[in-house]
């Protein structure tokens, strides 16, 4: 994927994991349901429709994989279907138990603010995960941090 402007998202962290267990926590819902949404329909496979669930938020949505290479390369469609965008996780073993992972968000549409109010959601939601990811995968804990992020109350 190339990004043709600076109107894209991008998280990025190292986790102290080897590539295939980092690329399976991404691919697989009863582990990325430790971290990120709490239930997925299936594990993802290239050229399929998978939807998330976040109950706490009352929502669903359906992703498209359009790339799954092992312990490589992600991308998905995802969005309300009149702001589709496109979401690639590049996994980049360091060595044998460290892989750094990069995530960006792009294809964002509407005016100036509202491309920049969707980048920083996205960065800030992308940050999280990958920090929860993080956690979970080195240290087995569950922080909570996408369900924290919007307080109920304050949401």
């Amino acid at each position: 994927m190339k990004t043709e402007n600076n109107k894209f998202a991008k998280a990025e962290m190292l986790i102290r994991k080897p590539v295939s267990e980092v690329f399976e926590a991404f691919v697989n819902p009863q582990i990325t349901s430790k971290f990120w949404f709490t239930k997925g329909s299936g594990k993802l496979e290239e050229n399929q429709k998978t939807e998330w669930t976040w109950e706490m938020y009352g929502f669903s949505l359906t992703v498209q994989t359009l790339v799954l290479q092992e312990n490589k390369k992600i991308v998905i469609e995802w969005g309300n279907p009149d702001e589709i965008t496109l979401v690639e996780w590049v996994f980049s073993p360091l060595n044998e138990n460290e892989t750094f992972v990069s995530i960006i968000n792009s294809g964002f549409h509407g005016d100036s603010d509202k491309i920049i109010d969707q980048v920083r959601n996205s960065t800030e939601g992308f940050t999280l995960v990958l920090a929860g990811a993080k956690a979970y995968l080195e240290h087995n804990l569950q922080l909570n941090l996408v369900l924290d992020r919007f307080p109920k109350g304050l949401a």
